[in-house]
């Protein structure tokens, strides 16, 4: 519970992000979804991709949004960059080093820069997540299966 008369300091988050902050470009950024053109995923099947707010955006991170029609997924690969995620609806097996996982709306999931990872949605729904990423220099390498 927060005590009475609680004032946070915000001193040391002043001006950064804000409409009129100093930080980042002076603009801030709305946008709807269904404005933003999507992209296929060509190491993928049937998923297609969206760059939500990029590196002309924001200047730390870049949010994308995936979709994968079911059965659709992605190849097992490596990125230099992490990403967390956030699942928007759906289900899928995510492979993530040596662990897998079924993950569903509302499951948050980190993987770490470097660490192998695969997807593959399990239907009947669409399968969508939230991906942010450092806006970092990223080379993505598909890994062989054994």
């Amino acid at each position: 519970m927060i005590p009475s008369g609680y004032q946070p300091d915000l001193g040391s988050h002043a001006g950064r992000g804000s409409a009129t902050g100093t930080r980042r470009s002076d603009h801030v950024s709305r946008k709807n979804i269904h404005e933003i053109p999507t992209e296929p995923v060509n190491a993928g099947s049937g998923t297609i991709r969206q760059v939500l707010i990029g590196p002309d955006e924001g200047p730390n991170f870049s949010m994308r949004r995936f979709v994968m029609a079911p059965g659709g997924g992605m190849p097992k690969h490596t990125n230099t960059v992490e990403h967390e995620q956030y699942v928007l609806g759906g289900a899928a097996r995510i492979g993530i080093g040596d662990d897998v996982f079924e993950v569903a709306e509302g499951d948050v999931v980190f993987i770490p820069a470097g660490v192998p990872h695969w997807y593959e949605s399990l239907g009947p729904d669409e399968f969508s997540f939230l991906c942010v990423v450092p806006n970092q220099p990223d080379e993505i390498r598909i890994v062989d299966s054994e």
